[in-house]
């Protein structure tokens, strides 16, 4: 009788304990909501005082004082730019303004204004503006090592990832030769002629390269072997997305890679060790060759003179 008794004390408290728990989980998420609306209503106060006055109550850019600037400020309820963009690349422009990701220098930075949680309101305000609704973006803006300082400050983020460019607008070899290409000076004063030209000193910079009639002497980030034949256009036409090699250039702000051979890759390998092999090594082509052959009945070679004759 005390086993039952014990038995079923237990279960009552164990019942009591789910209804405990569940209430908890309950009155928990019932306060999160709240709070969420409570960070939103605060950063609305904050774009109202420090925002509003250039971006315009709506956030369309156009506030009192938009029409004293060269460019229109952003148009944050856009949606089909804004919702592209990470949460961090918005953080970034707050925090030390439009120059620390290539915009114009007429975007002041608010380090000094705002706290870190301010801008993490504002930010979370601003979402609520965008039309079509935001839900939900892409993850962080990534920073690969290596990146070399380029002679003028071209973000993917703003051109691939908030605008879409696809990248054979500016690398349109990619299609139809061995290499990308690099657009034109000319291909970039196509877009610029009128954007940016008056107040941004990025975007000056490729004037000043046209008005001499020189190219941009960019940095090369990529690069094969001599050795090796590797042709864009086979990996264009058999849809290999630009991204399986290069990365997630639509999040870099500046482009850079670890690629190619790497003695710690190859000590890995002498004493038996079998590591990843490092991208744009002849085994991680192999390997995708190998694999897109089995899942997708491609036909891409695996015999050595395809790549080196």
């Amino acid at each position: 009788m005390r086993g039952r008794t014990w038995a079923a004390g237990g279960t009552a408290l164990g019942l009591a304990a789910l209804i405990l728990a569940a209430w908890h989980v309950a009155s928990s998420r019932a306060v999160a909501a709240p709070t969420d609306e409570r960070e939103v209503q605060a950063g609305r106060a904050l774009f109202a005082t420090h925002c509003a006055t250039c971006h315009g109550e709506g956030g369309r850019g156009d506030g009192a004082s938009a029409s004293g600037f060269a460019t229109r400020p952003s148009d944050l309820a856009d949606g089909r730019l804004m919702n592209g963009l990470p949460d961090e690349f918005l953080v970034s422009v707050i925090t030390h303004g439009g120059p620390a990701q290539g915009l114009a220098p007429t975007m002041p930075p608010f380090d000094r204004t705002l706290s870190a949680d301010q801008i993490r309101r504002l930010v979370a305000f601003v979402r609520t503006l965008a039309k079509p609704d935001y839900r939900g973006g892409p993850a962080g803006l990534t920073r690969p090592p290596r990146a070399p300082k380029q002679p003028i400050f071209f973000n993917h983020v703003i051109h691939a990832g908030s605008f879409q460019i696809p990248c054979q607008y500016c690398h349109a070899d990619a299609r139809r030769s061995e290499y990308a290409g690099l657009p034109s000076v000319e291909r970039c004063v196509g877009c610029h002629k009128i954007i940016g030209v008056a107040d941004n000193p990025e975007i000056g910079k490729i004037h000043e390269y046209a008005r001499r009639g020189a190219p941009i002497p960019w940095a090369r980030v990529f690069k094969v072997p001599e050795f090796t034949y590797f042709p864009h256009k086979a990996h264009v036409r058999a849809d290999v997305a630009c991204q399986d090699c290069h990365g997630p250039i639509e999040r870099m702000p500046v482009v850079g890679a670890d690629t190619g051979p790497a003695l710690t890759n190859d000590l890995a390998h002498l004493v038996g060790l079998h590591p990843p092999s490092r991208p744009l090594t002849m085994g991680w082509c192999v390997e995708c060759h190998r694999r897109e052959n089995a899942a997708r009945a491609t036909r891409a070679p695996l015999d050595c003179v395809a790549c080196h004759h």
